[in-house]
């Protein structure tokens, strides 16, 4: 009886039409107006932090690799960003490459203060994103929201920098062949995926453990909020080269100040990925709560429908 249950309900959910309404419930749950808040703050926070970070893991690098390695690990993180936004992220990368070890570990300082300060914001606005869109009306406490924040902005960069380490090693066996000419073997492109494949697993880990207050999410909605939050990330990156290249150039309209813009709206879209990940994996609590499944079960039911701020301030106590 209970392997008949188990095929059920696995062919429950191999139906289409059970995940195309996932998908349009997710969409609604993301896309309220109130998530846009978040997704503003989350951005321009992110936008703040993005130049200190750098700062901070060529400092590093410098420490620890020679000047060759460090042009190909400065290389590796611009190819994450987009076509347009890389000339004023390379210029930055190169001016700190080139500069001396007492100039990067002084602006080393002054950027863990700064960087340290909008990515702990950052990931507060992001935390608090994902809370609304699961539905949680009461708020983590002062303590144990900014700990929280502080535990998932520091996960998020060692995560960073290990998968940049990643793309520059599999860069440097790429091009390592049996007498130091580049290999042309058809092997997979694993500078790539490297990148997918880690924000995968951080996606994965944040839905899970961060964005509820009462139990960690299951583990089957997390990692699928994290693949759909991942591939939409990558379409997303793909879509915004086109815009801002072919479609919208930005040059005319915004002068100096266009590869800012182009990288403000490379951020906003990625963060709209990553809040529709995390709505695709509450719709899917949601459905799995109402075909049985005994591992998700809540303490108290979630919601239907999506609550929003005046919602959630009207419910705290006075």
């Amino acid at each position: 009886m209970q392997a008949k249950s188990d095929i059920e309900a696995a062919a429950r959910w191999a139906t289409p039409v059970l995940w195309g309404r996932l998908s349009v419930k997710a969409f609604t749950r993301s896309w309220g107006r109130d998530v846009m808040l978040y997704t503003g703050g989350v951005s321009f926070f992110a936008l703040l932090a993005v130049f200190p970070a750098i700062a901070i893991l060529i400092g590093f690098y410098k420490a620890v690799l020679s000047i060759t390695q460090v042009s190909e690990q400065a290389a590796a993180l611009a190819d994450v960003m987009p076509t347009a936004a890389r000339a004023i992220f390379k210029l930055e990368i190169e001016r700190l490459a080139n500069a001396s070890a007492r100039t990067v570990s002084a602006q080393s300082f002054f950027a863990v203060v700064i960087g340290g300060y909008a990515a702990h914001r950052g990931f507060k606005a992001l935390l608090a994103g994902l809370n609304l869109i699961h539905d949680e009306k009461e708020p983590h406490g002062f303590f144990k929201f900014n700990l929280l924040a502080f535990f998932v902005a520091l996960a998020a960069f060692l995560l960073f920098t290990v998968v940049s380490g990643a793309v520059v090693t599999s860069r440097l066996l790429e091009h390592a062949g049996p007498e130091g000419t580049a290999s042309t073997g058809g092997g997979l492109p694993l500078d790539g995926l490297w990148p997918a494949l880690g924000l995968a697993i951080g996606l994965t880990m944040l839905y899970r453990y961060a964005m509820s207050h009462r139990t960690p999410v299951a583990w089957a909605p997390s990692i699928a909020g994290g693949v759909v939050a991942t591939v939409m990330s990558t379409v997303s990156s793909w879509l915004c080269a086109i815009y801002v290249e072919q479609i919208a150039p930005l040059g005319a309209t915004y002068g100096s100040v266009g590869a800012v813009v182009v990288l403000l709206i490379w951020l906003s879209w990625n963060v709209n990925a990553i809040f529709y990940g995390g709505a695709f994996a509450t719709e899917m609590e949601i459905a799995a709560r109402s075909m049985g499944a005994p591992e998700i079960e809540p303490d108290e039911p979630l919601p239907d429908s999506v609550v929003n701020l005046s919602a959630r301030r009207a419910s705290r106590p006075r």
